[in-house]
């Protein structure tokens, strides 16, 4: 097929030396599967933000931080230059992720680099050579299911001890091989400690794992593996090696609202009181 416009780059610099197919268009960019010499890979093609329709990115870019001081003012004051910051730091979060979460011990596609807006990557097939399928292609029985849900919780596990919640995990984005699920589609990944949502997203990501599990072995609907999961890790106890039930007990405790007040209080008083002695030292 014609070289598309964005791996012509590639081709050029002796990266890619032919583009053999589309493999598939969402969303956020557009996989061809490509030979590197004599490798078969995927070469991903991020979609410009205007014409990407993932929704509610400036979510998911909350918390990721920017070392250089001059990009991450630019990208607070969306100037052209900012945007095109913006971009870049989208486009690169996938590849960053993907090398910590296999470090990790999460199986996801090997990256070979991010250029110009283009990931090179491992692609995933089947037991016949052919590109794996997407989880929600694949049927499956009540054992298969089982086992390969609780392996999917074993990565977010994983994800979630390194920090990063997937932030749009579904059947959609996980494939599927003769050695089980692979977590793809990470571009949009979340800073668990750094992002006020990363919370409600790991949450549905869990939801979504165990609806989609749970058409082929309904007793998962009865799990709350979410729940356990992000209170062992706001606990600070959560590791890869925890064992989990699938059963959570929401607190009946109260909160204690006047002990907050005044806590809220008193360091309001701190505040007023050092910036008092700030006042009086400059006078």
């Amino acid at each position: 097929m014609k070289t598309p416009k964005r791996i012509q780059p590639l081709v050029d610099d002796g990266l890619v030396d032919n583009v053999l197919r589309q493999l598939m268009s969402g969303k956020e960019a557009t996989v061809y599967v490509v030979e590197c010499g004599d490798q078969i890979r995927c070469a991903k093609v991020y979609k410009e933000a205007s014409k990407r329709s993932f929704k509610q990115a400036v979510l998911y870019n909350e918390g990721r931080k920017v070392r250089n001081g001059r990009r991450a003012r630019a990208m607070e004051k969306n100037s052209k230059f900012g945007r095109e910051q913006q971009e870049s730091v989208w486009q690169t979060a996938e590849v960053d992720a993907l090398y910590k979460l296999a470090d990790a011990g999460v199986r996801v596609p090997q990256p070979f680099g991010c250029f110009e807006g283009v990931l090179l990557m491992e692609l995933i097939t089947d037991e016949d050579g052919f590109a794996a399928p997407r989880l929600n292609d694949v049927s499956m029985s009540e054992e298969q299911a089982v086992d390969d849900y609780l392996e999917v919780m074993n990565y977010v596990v994983r994800m979630l001890t390194v920090g990063i919640v997937h932030g749009d995990l579904s059947e959609f984005n996980v494939l599927v091989d003769q050695w089980g699920p692979i977590i793809i589609d990470l571009p949009q990944a979340v800073d668990a400690a750094a992002n006020n949502n990363a919370k409600r997203m790991f949450l549905r990501d869990v939801d979504n794992m165990t609806r989609y599990y749970s058409q082929f072995a309904p007793q998962l609907k009865q799990t709350r593996y979410g729940q356990e999961i992000w209170a062992l890790y706001e606990a600070g106890s959560l590791t890869a090696e925890s064992v989990l039930t699938g059963k959570f007990k929401e607190s009946d405790a109260l909160a204690d609202v006047d002990n907050v007040l005044d806590e809220i209080n008193a360091a309001r008083q701190e505040y007023e009181d050092n910036k008092q002695r700030l006042e009086e030292f400059g006078s």
